[in-house]
């Protein structure tokens, strides 16, 4: 049976099972697949859990947006295994335009805000991944050393395909491969390291108050971040 979403629920009951290659779920017994036709193969018990429960909450319509587990499953087994080296390159590009090296020059209160919530990251980087990054003001870019580059690039290239799925999630959501790699690597937790993300938000919204439509618009996304580390924690439980 594909995950692929039917519109309304037809299964009384979904559950953990075990599978080639690691761990499933069965609806009624009948063992899910993805949208492609691959087998739903999952490495933990913890995220075949997750992914169950997602299936279990269904009301009578399946609405695919509420099922953020199940999304990075299907997401990981048909689009990031079959191409992960060609995923992880692109994730190591991010480097090469990190958000956290590109600062303000002014306002006084941006530029704290800024190197209070960038600067640990980068030192993190730095003494843990052996890649230190240059800082700049402006927009304009800005080279990082080949060194720095290469090593983030092996730390992403050797992550499997569920921590990729997330880590591109992540990274992508953020704008920062550092910020990715720290959650990855569990160096805060991931709420603190999307609210190091934000600091020129915050800072506009200080200023100018806060609008109600960019605010829904960043929680929708901080949820997503959230889910994405959630997904990653899973995949190795």
């Amino acid at each position: 049976m594909s995950a692929g979403w039917a519109r309304r629920r037809f299964w009384s009951a979904s559950g953990v099972v075990a599978v080639a290659g690691g761990w499933g779920v069965a609806l009624d017994g009948k063992p899910l697949a993805t949208p492609a036709g691959a087998p739903l193969a999952l490495p933990t018990a913890a995220l075949a859990g997750a992914v169950a429960a997602e299936w279990a909450a269904v009301g009578e319509v399946v609405e695919p947006l509420g099922m953020p587990m199940t999304r990075a499953a299907n997401t990981t087994i048909d689009r990031v295994a079959p191409a992960r080296g060609e995923v992880a390159a692109e994730i190591a590009g991010w480097g090469r335009a990190d958000l956290l090296c590109y600062r303000a020059a002014e306002p006084a209160g941006l530029v704290a805000r800024q190197r209070a919530a960038w600067d640990p990251p980068l030192a993190w980087a730095a003494a843990t991944l052996g890649a230190p990054l240059v800082t700049t003001t402006g927009v304009a870019p800005v080279a990082q050393d080949d060194s720095s580059l290469a090593a983030l690039a092996a730390r992403v290239a050797g992550l499997s395909p569920f921590a990729l799925a997330a880590l591109s999630e992540m990274v992508a959501l953020t704008g920062s491969l550092v910020l990715g790699l720290a959650a990855e690597a569990s160096w805060e937790p991931a709420a603190v390291l999307w609210a190091r993300s934000r600091p020129d938000e915050e800072w506009q919204a200080a200023r100018w108050g806060r609008d109600a439509l960019a605010e829904a618009a960043a929680a929708a996304r901080r949820a997503a971040f959230l889910d994405a580390a959630r997904f990653l924690a899973l995949s190795r439980t």
